[in-house]
């Protein structure tokens, strides 16, 4: 069973998910870092300083002046500032990664784009042309 083990877990595609799925992961935080600590300061001044995680309905008759205090209160809440937020970083972590994605894919095609090398001729061309090069001299 331990020798079947090893064998699945040594295939090529397993090792290669693996892979792909740590880089994702570190992938992941770099895209997570950019939204924070780039995209949101600038956007959070234009939409005048919001901060969609301190939205929410109390539910109970009391008010409150922060989810923390009706929470800590006891009281159920809904939580949709946080939600919203969730969302709006959803977008913005998308968008990044699309346009890192299209980045990508313009250089790809910038590549193919390169005139290919000219195909190198047979070997049966290349002893023609020997001989033709020999009878000449």
């Amino acid at each position: 069973m331990f020798e079947e083990f090893k064998k699945f877990a040594m295939r090529g595609n397993v090792v290669d998910m693996a892979v792909g799925i740590i880089i994702g992961a570190a992938f992941g935080k770099i895209v997570t870092s950019f939204v924070n600590d780039v995209l949101m300061p600038p956007i959070g001044l234009l939409i005048g300083g919001v901060n969609f995680k301190s939205l929410f309905i109390a539910l109970g008759q009391q008010q409150f002046q922060s989810i923390e205090a009706a929470k800590e209160a006891g009281v159920p809440v809904i939580a949709y500032g946080s939600f919203l937020q969730t969302v709006f970083d959803f977008i913005l972590v998308a968008f990044a990664i699309f346009m890192v994605v299209k980045a990508m894919n313009n250089l790809k095609k910038k590549e193919q784009e390169k005139p290919a090398e000219p195909a190198k001729p047979s070997p049966e061309v290349q002893l023609l042309t020997e001989i033709r090069d020999s009878l000449k001299k």
